[in-house]
């Protein structure tokens, strides 16, 4: 059998090793060392779906009519769904029909959405430290990354003054994230609205990314950005419900917003993939329309989750500001430490995964991020095994 070589394409050349893959196998060899992990790494929710929302799917799967290939921008009565839940959620009134399209998971239409607007050598504004799905879509377009660092001056949130005129000039499309990822933090209406004008001025489409709006404490709910006036005309907002209502597996989320820009999304879609089985739609209507008691538990159990971690790191004397949304602790490591050595120092001494702060941009060195995504008990004892690593 005769063989030739085979060459990746330059795209895949230049990646970085997928961050969560790489602390995968950080974890799997400490678990072969026989070492007894407590994972505050990904930040995946760790209870099950809600039962109804299973019991959905259980008689939605036996439909026939769900056998055959879906819509590529979802079911009218799933996006009717979501449009509902905008109203309800945040007096936001959208379009079911041209301003709401459903996506296998925001990951998949934040993807996908530079490939409907970027050209080669359009500027492409990601927040970083941020998730890495944002600069990758953006190169896999041929477009050019410029990022806005979050640093903690700033309320680690992009500095738009601080991005160059002649980038500013080229730019094309803007990522934003809120609550953010890693940070945690929360843009108000007052931000929304420098971005709106930001948009406005240079003709950039903004692709908010709001996964995490649904996990916030102390009665602080986060603002959509299509809640500010002026954003259904400068962008589209994605949504999830794989946090929202502990659903990561399912891949189920959407998008919503100016028609255009969801037209565009719609029609790379039609193209490359065949949209999401229609029985987990129907599930996921069933989550949009449960109200608001698996909203507010969630919300409590990771309140209750996010005050025994905080405490502890407190006594431990590491600096951190407390979040207001996701379940996510933003930490700066020790002096001496770098963010990979110190997330190597707590797998290493106490058996704890955590995700080094420059794994989500050059910004983030410095932290690392701890997520909420096991029990109290275990985040005691994470706690606990910290006082004794020393650094």
């Amino acid at each position: 059998m005769s063989t030739f070589p085979i060459t990746c394409a330059e795209r895949l050349q230049a990646l970085p090793p997928y961050l969560f893959a790489a602390i995968d196998e950080m974890k799997q060899r400490a678990v072969a060392r026989g070492a007894d992990i407590i994972n505050l790494g990904i930040g995946d929710p760790d209870l099950p779906t809600p039962e109804p929302i299973i019991a959905r799917l259980r008689e939605a799967v036996t439909d026939p009519r769900h056998h055959q290939y879906p819509s590529s921008s979802g079911m009218l009565s799933f996006r009717t769904a979501v449009a509902d839940w905008y109203k309800r959620r945040f007096r936001v009134t959208a379009d079911p029909a041209s301003e709401v399209v459903t996506l296998i998971g925001s990951k998949e239409g934040i993807g996908h959405a530079p490939m409907a607007f970027i050209n080669p050598g359009d500027v492409v504004l990601v927040p970083s430290p941020g998730y890495p799905v944002y600069p990758v879509a953006a190169g896999f377009a041929g477009g050019v990354v410029h990022e806005m660092p979050l640093l903690k001056q700033n309320g680690f949130l992009p500095d738009l003054d601080a991005i160059p005129a002649d980038v500013a000039r080229r730019a094309k499309l803007m990522f934003f994230n809120s609550p953010n990822n890693p940070t945690s933090v929360t843009a108000d209406a007052a931000y929304f609205a420098r971005v709106i004008d930001f948009a406005n001025k240079h003709h950039v489409i903004v692709c908010h990314d709001a996964a995490y709006s649904e996990i916030f404490y102390d009665g602080n709910r986060p603002m959509s950005f299509l809640e500010s006036d002026g954003a259904m005309d400068v962008g589209i907002e994605f949504h999830s419900l794989s946090k929202t209502f502990n659903m990561t597996g399912w891949r189920l989320g959407f998008a919503v917003g100016r028609r255009d820009v969801i037209a565009g999304l719609s029609q790379i879609k039609s193209n490359l993939d065949s949209g999401q089985f229609q029985a987990i739609q129907e599930a996921g209507i069933a989550a949009l329309a449960s109200g608001d008691h698996v909203t507010d538990g969630l919300r409590a159990m990771y309140q209750e989750r996010r005050d025994t971690l905080v405490a502890g790191l407190q006594k431990l004397g590491l600096q951190f500001d407390v979040p207001q949304a996701t379940f996510y602790v933003w930490i700066a490591v020790p002096a001496g430490y770098t963010s990979a050595s110190f997330t190597a120092h707590l797998l290493d001494k106490a058996g704890i995964v955590t995700t080094p702060g420059n794994g989500f941009g050059a910004p983030g060195e410095g932290y690392i991020r701890m997520a909420l995504t096991t029990t109290k008990d275990r985040l005691a004892e994470a706690v606990e095994r910290m006082t004794h690593t020393g650094w």
